[in-house]
């Protein structure tokens, strides 16, 4: 179950990080209701995960996810357009995270 609410606490959190943009500094209502429900879901789902996962695996699969998923969201809602060492940064995060995933034991406790 840690896996299932980490990934649900990741989406949480990309989606009240959309928002956080889509609220223009919290002067537009419904995406400022959004950014503050969905930080709330992620971190009661994050610490959930916490019962069971060490804190640095569940961040770093929190933080890696996260940063590429926002990036997404970005680059297909906002317009965005990341460069060719944005995109390497990225693909070494996600790099990371299938290490830690694959050979890590302590991702498995």
């Amino acid at each position: 179950m840690a896996f299932l609410f980490l990934a649900l606490a990741i989406v949480a959190e990309v989606v009240a990080t959309s928002a956080l943009k889509a609220s223009e500094g919290f002067t537009r209502l419904w995406p400022s209701v959004t950014v503050v429900i969905g930080y709330g879901l992620a971190f009661y789902l994050l610490a959930l995960v916490l019962r069971t996962m060490p804190v640095g695996i569940a961040y770093a699969f929190w933080a890696g996810l996260g940063i590429v998923l926002v990036t997404l969201v970005g680059i297909l809602v906002y317009g965005e357009k990341p460069d060719l060492p944005a995109l390497l940064g990225l693909g070494m995060i996600v790099g990371g995270v299938v290490v830690i995933q694959v050979f890590s034991s302590v991702a498995s406790h």
